[in-house]
């Protein structure tokens, strides 16, 4: 598969094939028997790519439509791997506000004023990068294991048993990714704590690397095993000054847990706002939804509810859409809730506040899934006498305006 795609789903039909749209297990697949139809065309000796589709758009399916931090990301087709931002405003500063020292730079010209006794005003811009995160898992049987399976622990295909929980697996491995916070038990984990996280370059981009700022990520980051690159996020490294623009809205309390309040929530909400952000969805956990839940309804105020699908455009509400699921709204923006939502060690959930127009997961490949061996008769290349399954994911999380985007932690 090669070229250019200005859709995900162009991406999608180039990998799996599809003539239908995002129904990925039920659309038809070309040249081969749909999974669902009651053929065993590629189950018992026909085309052994079946497999390759099928677990593959299923794995798929699963990383774009449960409730999770990676559903919740909108995908998008690789396009490029640089891109520029805006760094600073031509004048007023590059602060959230407009700001200047001499209001006679607003523009204000007299009558006829020659062209060169104009001020020249002009944009800085900052150029970024990302580079493709190859996401990989591997199981492998031997071929007696299979033929036992449905004999002495009732199992049954021990294989086809690997290749649902395996692509589970994987799918929650990248949404683990993308969740790994700054704490001892994330990012900066000890070395010889048994938690160890020697290469974070390797995986998905997290969330709280990208929603961050200088402050906090140098004093959270003091046992990575590559202290020089703490402040490294697409191509550049956060400074105390002159990064602004990678600034994202951090309302945190040193550690210290506090009491989550709802004038907390609409701080961020205002900041981000007055930032030109446009959040669109408040990512979470159970516990603190019920707390926020608790709060309000203390106030006589309540959360709403609506429908939403995560969708390759981002959080989306869709009638009527099998694959649709209710959760809770605060001034109506979707509430997500994960399970795998970080705490900070103590307390509750944190709160991730996000624009979803400008962070999604870029992808160079969907999840496919390949198996060789005995099954498939490629023995020689497998080189075993049993059975290997292989899942793979490349991407990378992107963020085209990291000041769009904001958390609350240290909350009980």
């Amino acid at each position: 598969m090669t070229g250019y795609f200005r859709t995900i789903e162009d991406l999608e039909r180039a990998t799996y094939g599809l003539s239908g749209g995002s129904n990925i297990m039920k659309a038809a697949l070309t040249g081969i028997h749909p999974v669902h139809d009651g053929s065993d065309a590629g189950l018992t000796g026909g085309d052994a790519t079946l497999y390759n589709l099928v677990y593959g758009q299923k794995v798929w399916s699963m990383i774009n439509r449960e409730i999770n931090a990676l559903s919740m990301l909108p995908k998008k087709p690789w396009k490029s791997s640089g891109w520029r931002v805006l760094k600073g405003r031509s004048i007023g500063g590059n602060g959230d506000t407009f700001e200047l020292a001499d209001l006679d730079l607003l523009g204000g010209q007299a009558e006829n004023a020659q062209i060169s006794a104009i001020d020249e005003i002009a944009p800085s811009f900052a150029n970024l990068s990302i580079s493709p995160k190859t996401i990989a898992h591997t199981f492998e049987l031997s071929e007696i294991s299979q033929l036992l399976g449905g004999m002495d622990d009732g199992i049954g295909d021990i294989m086809s048993t690997y290749r649902e929980e395996v692509g589970i697996s994987h799918a929650e491995a990248m949404n683990k990714m993308v969740l790994t916070d700054l704490t001892a038990n994330g990012l900066n984990a000890p070395a010889g704590s048994g938690k160890d996280y020697d290469n974070p370059e390797r995986s998905l981009l997290s969330l709280y690397k990208i929603v961050t700022t200088y402050a906090e990520i140098n004093a959270a980051l003091t046992e990575t095993p590559r202290a020089e690159d703490r402040h490294n996020i697409f191509g550049v490294s956060r400074a105390s000054s002159g990064t602004e623009y990678l600034e994202a809205y951090v309302d945190s309390n040193s550690g210290t847990a506090r009491n989550l309040t709802v004038n907390m929530l609409n701080t961020a909400l205002r900041n981000l706002m007055a930032r030109g952000g446009s959040p669109k969805v408040i990512l979470t956990g159970y516990d603190t939804i019920q707390t926020l839940g608790e709060l309000l309804q203390a106030q006589e105020r309540f959360m709403g509810r609506t429908e939403v699908v995560p969708s390759h455009s981002g959080i989306k509400g869709v009638k009527g859409r099998e694959v649709g699921f209710k959760v809770a709204t605060y001034h109506d923006i979707p509430i997500i809730p994960t399970k795998d939502m970080p705490t900070g060690g103590s307390g509750i959930s944190d709160i991730l506040i996000l624009d979803t127009d400008h962070l999604f997961l870029c992808t160079l490949k969907p999840t496919e899934y390949f198996e060789g061996g005995m099954n498939t008769k490629e023995i020689f290349g497998h080189g075993f006498l049993g059975h290997r399954g292989l899942y793979r994911t490349i991407a990378e999380t992107m963020c085209t305006y990291v000041r769009g985007q904001g958390k609350l932690i240290d909350l009980q």
